[in-house]
């Protein structure tokens, strides 16, 4: 694997001088009666006896060195953050440089570095940019990389320094996921990670998000992939705000799961209503509490669909509150509360009137699109057709009258007396 996209940080002077660098700044750390003691046997390991190669030719040489070097970090070293950052630059760019992408060698070396860097002691800011530096400057399509990002993000995890990480996308980590060469087994590992750091972190909407790649990423019908199927049906009932459930019907690993006793509650949200609900309750009791969903909560997201669908339904048509009340089993006098929350939901878009007791829905989201759905679109286009057929039947013959009134009065005036003559006519017939 070429190293030719990667960012390689090399300060001035050749390679004799950039290691005695690194030396001089690792020797620090130890007493300054001892520091000429270690930084001799570098010295002479860098000397080129006569009648061999120069250094800068033998790459063998220059990696034995090197590895020489990175067996002596122990830890961040003696300097300021400035220093330490700088240390580590030139000691990844050498180490990029020196062994192919792909080999063993440099994956155990950037491990071992890495696992340094993070348990040593203070200097967090300074730890961030390391790793962000290191990550950028391997090539994009390295597996190194994933190295690199899951250190970064279970240090931040760890730390409870996650704002670090808050501003990459879920679009980039996918497109980080097509572009490393790693296997499907690693692109799983990661996306159960990036799972469990978000929700450590207490943003259950991105986990979840990040929950559906993950099971997509599983072999459906393994058992890792059927109890990914659950978590990620408990995940989604769990969050308060969340209504798609058609997405995950669309996952071959919650289809597999179908006997679990689950897979049914998860049927209801997306097909049926709150006497359904009420039924699998009384059939299922402690189910609720084991996969820790919260009953009042997971009632009122029942109601709010029951709600879509009774507008998805109605659209364009006035619903009385008695008829909503009746569906949700509430109070009339609640109704337009309820309304309220769904609008807020982006679930109905409508008007409520007081006075005449309705709501005028003007959009309804379908909790599911299927043939029942497909068919109910239809009908509803074709009822728009025929009303704009009306319309432009109308416009037409309006048009026609138009231009009829128009013609008529164009006939009156040239049916005008011939006796009449304009100043012209007149003129000319004078000179004549």
């Amino acid at each position: 694997m070429s190293a030719a996209d990667s960012i390689s940080i090399f300060a001035e002077g050749t390679f004799e001088e950039q290691i005695l660098e690194l030396v001089t700044y690792l020797a620090r750390t130890i007493p300054e009666d001892g520091q000429a003691a270690y930084i001799q046997p570098f010295q002479e390991a860098l000397n080129t006896p006569e009648g061999q190669k120069p250094i800068e030719e033998d790459e063998e040489r220059r990696r034995k060195v090197l590895v020489s070097v990175i067996e002596q970090v122990k830890g961040l070293g003696d300097g300021t953050d400035k220093e330490i950052e700088g240390f580590f630059n030139l000691l990844f760019s050498h180490l990029l440089t020196l062994y192919p992408l792909d080999s063993a060698e440099i994956r155990s070396h950037l491990d071992s570095l890495l696992k340094i860097i993070v348990t040593s002691p203070d200097h967090i800011s300074t730890k961030y940019r390391i790793l962000s530096n290191v990550f950028n400057a391997i090539p994009r399509r390295s597996p190194l990389r994933l190295l690199v990002y899951q250190t970064l993000l279970e240090y931040a995890s760890a730390n409870d320094e996650l704002d670090i990480i808050f501003g990459v996308s879920q679009t980039e980590v996918d497109k980080w996921l097509s572009e490393w060469e790693i296997s499907p087994e690693e692109k799983s590992g990661f996306l159960k990670l990036l799972v469990h750091v978000f929700t450590k972190a207490g943003n259950p909407s991105v986990s979840y998000q990040y929950q559906l790649s993950y099971v997509r990423s599983l072999t459906p019908s393994s058992p890792v992939a059927q109890a990914a199927a659950i978590d990620a049906i408990s995940a989604a009932l769990r969050l308060p705000s969340y209504f798609d459930f058609d997405s995950l019907f669309r996952l071959d690993a919650v289809v597999a799961a179908k006997d679990h006793e689950l897979f049914s509650l998860l049927q209801i949200f997306l097909n049926e209503g709150l006497p359904q609900y009420k039924a699998w309750l009384d059939s299922h009791s402690g189910v609720l509490e084991k996969y820790d969903i919260d009953g009042p909560q997971l009632e009122r997201k029942i109601r709010l669909l029951t709600l879509a669908t009774l507008g998805f339904n109605n659209i364009g048509k006035d619903l009385p509150y008695s008829d909503i009340a009746a569906a949700l089993q509430v109070e009339p006098s609640q109704v337009e509360s309820w309304a309220i929350d769904a609008i807020r939901a982006g679930l109905i878009t409508g008007k409520l009137s007081q006075t005449a007791q309705t709501l005028h829905v003007m959009r309804a989201t379908a909790r599911a699109f299927e043939r029942e759905q497909w068919e109910l679109l239809q009908k509803r286009l074709q009822s728009w057709k025929t009303g704009l057929a009306g319309v432009l039947e109308v416009v037409s013959a309006s048009r026609k009258k138009v231009n009829a009134g128009a013609g008529a009065t164009n006939g009156t005036a040239a049916a005008a007396p011939a006796s009449i003559e304009t100043p012209a006519v007149a003129a000319q017939a004078a000179v004549a």
